[in-house]
């Protein structure tokens, strides 16, 4: 009885588990470097109509990250977390938890990045778990979508800076 428990409570959990895969044209070490270099992921990140105003990485397994973004109408939205997992070129893995205004963190989710080279491109694919609800992980894969097609439109134009 307590393994049907489980299976139902990870079924459940699989619902609130947002899963995204793209492949951008652009060699393995840029793509990650993107993902790991504030000035970069200021580029990039974020949700539509949103600009990141403050970004900081302590990049080593334990060291923390914050993000600060303004959305159009002017409000702040401020991400913190820790690395929990750091692979060169491979895997990048840390908490996520919105901040309030007093700086508190609410509901902590999990996200895991993974880059595989194909060919002259690279391959990214997104896990971000365990969400409070099915809502919240749907909002979340709006904003990861926006960002991914920022990050594959500011690889494009840093390619043809270098090239």
């Amino acid at each position: 009885m307590v393994e049907t428990a489980s299976a139902v409570a990870a079924a459940q959990d699989e619902d609130r588990v947002l899963v995204l895969t793209r492949l951008f044209e652009a060699p393995l070490s840029l793509v990650y470097k993107m993902w790991t270099e504030p000035e970069h992921i200021a580029r990039w990140w974020g949700c539509s109509g949103s600009t990141v105003t403050r970004c900081t990485r302590d990049l080593r397994v334990g060291g923390d990250y914050f993000v600060e973004m303004q959305l159009s109408d002017g409000s702040p939205h401020r991400i913190a977390g820790v690395y929990r997992v750091i692979e060169e070129n491979a895997r990048l893995c840390f908490t996520w938890g919105w901040l309030d205004d007093e700086g508190q963190r609410g509901h902590e989710t999990l996200v895991t990045v993974t880059f595989s080279e194909r060919g002259q491109a690279t391959e990214v694919t997104l896990r971000h778990e365990v969400f409070d609800t099915t809502e919240t992980r749907d909002l979340h894969g709006e904003g990861w979508t926006f960002g991914l097609d920022n990050l594959a439109a500011y690889l494009a134009e840093a390619q043809s800076r270098e090239g």
